[in-house]
């Protein structure tokens, strides 16, 4: 459908009309609209989006993947290894080991199924860096509101507090408080404890970087004019933290916060890595980096097996953070 348009009655231009919209109708669209239409458009942050879900569907599904290839995670197959002349079991044929029944072949020494590993590692790794993120959120978004909002000495207290915190020395603290954690709290035993542990060393000294960033957005829109309006209504200061800040603050919190995620990762299999991690035989991606050290010269998949895992999930959490940023800025195109 077409809808000419004349000017002076010399010429005559013709634009095509939306049949959807009815004639004379303004329609809006919402801010959540506006930054999927962007989102949409940028392929690579949606590419990442779709491995993030895909990373996130193998921690579930774990039990259920190691099951279709009919291996456990803490299986030792020695009959499968080649032990020869140097004394180290390394896995029969090539590429590690690699064969129908182990789909990412075996490991070095152990026999241990690779594939099995790797899922129930992503499964540690993705409960670690999103508890860790959720911890971190809450107490950063709690703080840097009260600061922003509240201003005088509470956002002194709490800004020295972050200040303390950005420059304490993370790694040695939570190799420290790691080391000594005991195999059993309330009953749980295994690694239950130290994931717990692990999620609350990494969570409280990662709330400030979001605690920074939520205060210093707050101390711009208290000064706003909807906050001036709420105000003169009567509105308490809960009300205005919680009604009219907070819903102006979920686009920063969205965006830092899968930005946060795989910083998570990489502190935990770092962690894991320096032998601090959780309790072997649980299966880490830092532990198998660790253990796979020994044996990279002459069976390199085992290395770059759990390697790869790392850099693929940190990379796609890295681009779409980075798309969901681009396309929840409202100066965007």
């Amino acid at each position: 459908m077409t809808a000419p348009l004349h000017d002076s009655g010399t010429a005559t231009l013709e634009v095509e009309a939306d049949p959807t919209i009815a004639p004379g109708k303004i329609v809006g669209r919402s801010p959540g609209r506006i930054a999927w239409e962007r989102l949409k458009r940028d392929k690579v942050a949606l590419g990442g989006g779709v491995m993030v879900l895909l990373l996130i569907l193998v921690g579930i599904l774990a039990p259920l993947l190691t099951a279709l290839e009919g291996q456990n995670a803490d299986d030792f197959h020695p009959k499968e290894l080649d032990f020869g002349d140097i004394g180290i079991g390394l896995p029969r044929g090539s590429l590690g080991g690699i064969s129908a029944t182990h789909w990412l072949g075996l490991e070095p020494s152990t026999g241990r199924d690779i594939f099995a590993r790797v899922v129930y590692g992503a499964q540690i790794s993705l409960i670690v860096a999103f508890g860790a993120a959720l911890l971190a959120v809450i107490i950063g978004v709690l703080l840097g509101m009260a600061a922003g909002f509240m201003g005088g000495w509470v956002d002194t207290a709490i800004s020295r507090s972050m200040d303390v915190l950005l420059s304490f020395p993370q790694l040695l603290f939570s190799i420290a408080l790691v080391s000594v954690v005991p195999d059993k709290i309330f009953g749980m035993g295994g690694s239950t404890p130290r994931i717990f542990v692990l999620i609350f060393v990494i969570g409280f000294f990662g709330w400030p970087y979001i605690g920074r960033i939520v205060r210093g957005q707050t101390l711009s829109l208290r000064e706003r004019e909807f906050v001036e309006a709420a105000r003169s209504l009567g509105a308490g200061q809960v009300h205005i933290l919680i009604k009219e800040l907070l819903p102006n603050l979920v686009a920063p919190i969205l965006v830092y916060t899968t930005l946060m995620i795989p910083t998570n990762i990489l502190n935990e299999a770092a962690l894991s890595f320096l032998g601090v991690g959780v309790k072997p035989p649980t299966p880490s991606w830092g532990q198998m980096l660790s253990d796979s050290i020994t044996y990279y010269t002459i069976d390199l998949p085992d290395l770059l097996i759990p390697g790869l895992a790392i850099f693929i999930t940190v990379l796609a959490f890295n681009l779409f953070g980075d798309g969901l940023r681009d396309a929840l800025d409202p100066k965007g195109n």
